[in-house]
């Protein structure tokens, strides 16, 4: 595999730290995989393993006090975009402590302190509030950008259409990233959509539409970066369809019944984590040293987030209709 040089937007102090975040993800979600397992989780979750590249490297694209929607897979998105977790931890197992109070669940964290909007459980749900968010920017004569995470599952959503519709029309801030992981549950992303490329639907609402490996982190900063510089430029939105594979099921329940081992193995050969790894040690801005300190500094602050977790109080029977309008 090809190491390529790094861009030069990125520093070395935030390349690494982009590492930090794609061991997080993979971390916590693999923990995730184990806590429910043992009957500690309520709900289930959607691992996000495999596809660190796209949160991470969308998100080192944006300024804090930009925007983005996210997903029933949404957890990779809350660690680029800044979560804490240990407030996400806590959510994942109904506590109090956690960021919906224990009563979202997996599929509904927020920070909207964060310019996180909220994960959605509804396929295509954050179409609606990232377009009327880059409406609000606009409106308010801000330069702030929102990226709307989607999976390939929300490409044939109505919503999808309106949006972008609108979202030309008005030239809104708004990046519309479809994280096409090649399966929707268990369908085929090639067998339920009329193209081959679905990048190229943007061109009939009249802006770009590129599609990127998202695999390659670096590569999905800089299509990132470039849809954001559009958007802030006051030049409207951008699609961008980033492709990729979740190694695991849809949830954490799934059979896994439609695919094959080698499928699964061949994906593997182009783990993200491990391209950037190579990439970093390449050009010496990391040695295996300081390599291992960081995995290990990741691994303590993920097991300090489940014990934070376990340690919660259960949220009040009182609270129960609490926050049901805002």
């Amino acid at each position: 595999m090809a190491v390529q040089t790094a861009a030069p937007r990125l520093s070395a102090e935030k390349q690494v730290d982009m590492l930090r975040q794609m061991l997080t993800i993979r971390r916590f979600d693999s923990r995730v995989l184990e806590i429910y397992r043992e009957g500690l989780m309520r709900g289930t979750s959607h691992p996000y393993i495999g596809e660190e590249a796209i949160g991470v490297g969308a998100c080192a694209a944006l300024r804090p006090d930009d925007f983005i929607t996210s997903t029933h897979r949404g957890h990779g998105h809350c660690i680029a975009k800044g979560g804490d977790i240990k407030l996400m931890m806590a959510e994942l197992l109904g506590k109090a402590t956690g960021y919906c109070k224990g009563k979202g669940g997996s599929m509904h964290i927020a920070d909207v302190d964060k310019g996180i909007l909220g994960a959605n459980g509804i396929v295509g749900g954050g179409m609606g509030i990232a377009t009327g968010s880059a409406l609000s920017a606009k409106i308010k004569g801000t330069d702030q950008v929102t990226i709307c995470f989607f999976g390939d599952g929300a490409l044939n959503q109505g919503v999808l259409h309106e949006c972008s519709n609108l979202a030309a029309i008005w030239k809104l801030p708004v990046i519309f990233l479809c994280e096409n992981n090649q399966y929707a549950m268990s369908a085929r992303a090639d067998r339920f959509t009329s193209v081959p490329d679905p990048s190229v639907r943007a061109q009939a609402y009249g802006f770009p539409g590129v599609r990127v490996d998202g695999m390659d982190i670096i590569a999905v900063f800089e299509a990132v970066g470039e849809a954001v510089e559009r958007a802030r430029r006051g030049d409207g939105p951008s699609m961008i369809v980033a492709s990729t594979y979740r190694y695991f099921g849809h949830h954490v329940g799934d059979p896994l019944n439609y695919r094959t081992r080698e499928e699964v193995d061949e994906a593997r050969k182009s783990d993200p984590i491990e391209r950037f790894k190579a990439r970093l040690l390449d050009e010496r801005i990391l040695d295996e040293t300081r390599l291992q300190q960081l995995e290990e500094q990741v691994n303590a602050a993920v097991e300090e987030a489940i014990e934070f977790a376990k340690n919660s109080p259960d949220p009040s029977v009182d609270i129960l209709m609490e926050d049901i309008y805002a």
